[in-house]
């Protein structure tokens, strides 16, 4: 009896499971760090799919059969926006009728920062014109100006999860869309959302604390994705290899940045994992910096709601590492 009881309990246990995700809405998120966030508050209730996944790029991604059918059967689709995933425009044009799509470039309470030009953030001539594959529709791009994929409409830089605080005002916008979808699951939503709140916190004072050695030490980045980073910490960027990442860097550029990496003596540049790395051998030939690697859309992490943690741990992690060795 005690046994049979005990697995009627269990059976319950799992039924009940079962119909919270049946019940659940279907939620498909773009990119990896976002879908951490969303997967966070979700726990307990579902699991949100992911389009961009494994080691792809959303600024190089093109779109497969079956993610375009995930995101005809969503319920709610979350992204960061046009300046970022400008892959998902036309298929949420398309396919996402009729999605709730949440952009989470427009989430309350978000610091933007204007994408960053002169010097060795300025694009190079050859750059000038280019198109990479990101058509707008505005008058600009018509006319031939440079899209680089990292900033909006407004010229925004769009990493915008790289600041904690910036991460909570997103974990707000997303638990409110997921309450106002499934209000049956609203207690839950909302206990997830206020725990990754705490978490959220005690993220950006470990940061900070990590990082106060070494926030002084200039060093080079593969593209200019760490503005928000660098806005938040204190840490100093001094140039970036390319500005776009979907554009291979031409001799002007990869010389440039080579006479900045000489004058700022011995630092680090680093390369990213879904990128050419023998571009950062280049630039560091015949000077004394160190060479890491910085993964900011998480291409070589494994999803799931422990990402974002492990993703902006990794940043200062690689940080303060190599540039801790340098004289």
């Amino acid at each position: 009896m005690k046994f049979a009881a005990t697995l009627l309990l269990s059976c319950s246990a799992l039924m009940t499971a079962s119909n919270a995700f049946a019940d659940a809405p279907s939620v498909v998120v773009s990119i990896k760090p976002i879908h951490s966030l969303v997967a966070s508050v979700m726990k307990g209730v579902a699991e949100p799919k992911l389009i961009v996944e494994g080691a792809a790029s959303p600024h190089t991604y093109n779109m497969r059969p079956s993610k375009a059918s995930a995101l005809q059967k969503a319920d709610l689709i979350f992204w960061v926006g046009h300046g970022m995933e400008a892959f998902l425009e036309k298929p949420l044009e398309a396919l996402g009728t009729k999605a709730a799509v949440v952009s989470l470039e427009d989430a309350p309470g978000l610091t933007k920062l204007k994408f960053r030009e002169g010097g060795v953030f300025e694009p190079e001539a050859e750059e000038e014109g280019h198109d990479h594959g990101h058509s707008h529709g505005s008058e600009d791009h018509a006319a031939g100006a440079e899209d680089d994929g990292d900033h909006d409409h407004d010229g925004n830089d769009v990493h915008l999860w790289l600041d904690p605080m910036n991460a909570k005002a997103m974990v707000e916008d997303i638990e409110k869309a997921l309450v106002q979808a499934d209000p049956e699951n609203a207690t839950t939503y909302q206990a997830n959302g206020a725990d990754m709140m705490k978490r959220l916190d005690a993220l950006d004072t470990e940061l900070k604390t990590t990082l106060e050695p070494v926030k002084d030490k200039p060093f080079i980045v593969f593209h200019d994705a760490y503005q928000y980073f660098e806005n938040r910490y204190g840490v100093k960027v001094a140039g970036s290899i390319t500005v776009s990442p979907e554009s291979i860097p031409g001799a002007e550029r990869v010389k440039e940045i080579h006479q900045k990496v000489e004058e700022l003596g011995a630092t680090c540049v680093f390369a990213e994992p879904q990128f050419e790395p023998k571009l950062v051998k280049v630039v560091t030939e015949g000077s004394k910096a160190r060479s890491g690697v910085l993964d900011p859309e998480a291409g070589a992490l494994t999803e799931g709601p422990d990402l974002y943690f492990d993703l902006m741990r990794g940043l200062a992690t690689s940080l303060k590492t190599c540039l801790s060795q340098a004289s």
